[in-house]
């Protein structure tokens, strides 16, 4: 058979592993005395890819799984590993985890697997993938309300009558807008990109690449990295959301910059909360010197103040090597709360599932419109008391008891807050649907398209979300005039002007 060019790639790309040895793989800067060995087909892999995509090559080059192979990763102790699996498979052990042990693998399950210079290779990693060598991660994500958030909001129908109303174009003509749906791209780059897409093969494609035409799976909702994307092997998720791929990297995940791409818009402002915090401040004046990479991570000496990861996902220990928390990637497990109003704040949903869930008036509500919660699909006192204590564990190793309990007493006390002035919206809303002044839930109509209706969601999904992660992150600021409380008082009074405007007057 005659070598062409890819062939050519690859002779010379071997020569070159073999020539640098151990200078090859580099981490933080340290060259390690011999290389790890690379499988003959991650090998093949990177006699192409280090010309037709050097960006990917390079970067995992540089993370742990180019430098470090399972059967390495299993000596050491429980309590340091990155690796979760009892034993690894036979095939995997030896060598590092590269192109082929990650896109070759599990082909019969992937529907996007095509043939590949010689190789059934599938272009979406999934978390079914990672789960080899990651099992207890990837179970652990599972529980997690994140991993079906593409289901969560599609299939929720009152949440599609907010896409719709918020994505959908718009049309003026006779004094009225007219709103069509949105566009699935339009989707995929709006909420689905943070949510997840649904990822499916609608045939193949031939592309012209340096080596010639090839053939590839041409892949609706894609690209996309959401947490509860649906990938073509059935699972749900992608790990790349936070260790962003080729690297993988556990710092990345750590730092609140990574969080911040999905959780800074007015419904969820946690990071723009976190910046302006008195834990922000310490972690933008100090964090440049800790050790984001440390497993497990020291309290102290790897970090002296909270990140995203510190309070919700990562194992924290002290000096002395006692557990302040375990790693969970079931980011629920230490809130006992959902601060996120729908319409308000409630106890924390026992299924991540949260399609199940039905008020007393068949809404996929978990709370009544009138705020009373929808208790049989929440957790009960007993497991927010148990979740709460897991989140104050952490706070006790920086505070004393009596400033933690003002903490979640002024946070409780947000809570009621916010949801009573909710109710004051919700109130004025049913007012409006009821005197037929807007059309909504009663006359089988969008609740969310109208002037009236996008105040009424101002109130709950921006100024009430505000206000309780400013409260619960020690974010002051904005939990006042920052789309806080100042807003949430005069958004109640537009919507009584605009009432009044109406004619309404009882």
């Amino acid at each position: 058979m005659m070598c062409d060019l890819g062939c050519f790639k690859w002779i010379f790309a071997r020569m070159g592993f073999a020539l640098l040895g151990g200078l090859l793989f580099l981490g933080g800067g340290m060259a390690m005395a011999a290389s790890p060995a690379v499988s003959d087909d991650s090998e093949t892999c990177l006699g192409c890819h280090v010309g037709a995509t050097p960006g990917i090559v390079s970067g995992w080059k540089k993370g742990r799984m180019a430098r470090m192979t399972p059967e390495t990763a299993m000596k050491n102790p429980p309590v340091s590993r990155r690796i979760s699996i009892d034993k690894p498979p036979e095939k995997l052990a030896a060598v590092v985890v590269g192109c082929a042990e990650c896109h070759t693998m599990n082909a019969e399950k992937h529907k996007d697997s095509f043939e590949h210079n010689g190789y059934s290779v599938h272009v979406v990693v999934t978390p079914g993938d990672c789960a080899v060598c990651h099992p207890t991660e990837v179970d652990q994500y599972g529980l997690n309300i994140m991993s079906h958030a593409y289901s969560n909001l599609q299939g929720n129908p009152l949440f599609r009558s907010l896409g719709d109303a918020t994505n959908g174009l718009q049309t003026f003509e006779n004094m009225k807008i007219t709103q069509a749906k949105p566009d699935p791209q339009m989707e995929g780059d709006a909420c689905l990109f943070c949510h997840g897409t649904k990822v499916e093969v609608k045939g193949m494609t031939v592309r012209d690449t340096p080596d010639g035409e090839m053939d590839f799976p041409l892949l609706s909702g894609w690209p996309n990295r959401g947490v509860g994307r649906i990938n073509p092997d059935g699972t749900r998720g992608s790990c790349a959301a936070c260790h962003t791929r080729h690297g993988f990297s556990i710092e990345m995940a750590r730092k609140p910059y990574t969080c911040s791409e999905c959780h800074k818009g007015p419904d969820v402002p946690a990071y723009k909360v976190y910046n302006v915090s008195k834990h922000g401040n310490i972690f933008s004046a100090l964090g440049g010197a800790w050790q984001f990479d440390s497993v497990p991570w020291t309290l102290g000496k790897d970090f002296t103040a909270p990140t995203c990861a510190v309070c919700h996902i990562s194992m924290v220990v002290t000096d002395d090597g006692e557990i302040l928390s375990e790693r969970t990637h079931s980011m629920s497990n230490r809130l006992p709360l959902r601060l996120f109003g729908l319409i308000y704040a409630h106890p924390s949903p026992k299924s991540p599932d949260t399609t199940v869930i039905r008020n007393s008036q068949g809404l996929p509500l978990p709370t009544e419109l009138t705020g009373e919660p929808a208790t049989k699909y929440l957790i009960d006192e007993k497991e927010q008391a148990k979740r709460l204590q897991t989140m104050e564990k952490v706070c006790l190793a920086c505070h004393a008891q009596g400033w933690v309990d003002g903490h979640f007493a002024r946070l409780n006390k947000t809570v009621q807050y916010t949801n009573d002035m909710s109710l004051t919206a919700t109130n004025m809303i049913l007012a409006a649907w009821k005197k037929g002044y807007a059309k909504g839930l009663a006359q089988q109509d969008n609740p969310f398209d109208e002037a009236i209706e996008k105040m009424w969601v101002q109130q709950w999904l921006f100024y009430a979300n505000t206000t309780r992660l400013a409260s619960a992150m020690v974010g002051a600021d904005y939990g006042v005039f920052a789309d806080g409380r100042w807003f949430l008082s005069k958004n109640n009074e537009d919507m009584l002007d605009w009432l009044k405007s109406r004619g309404v007057r009882n």
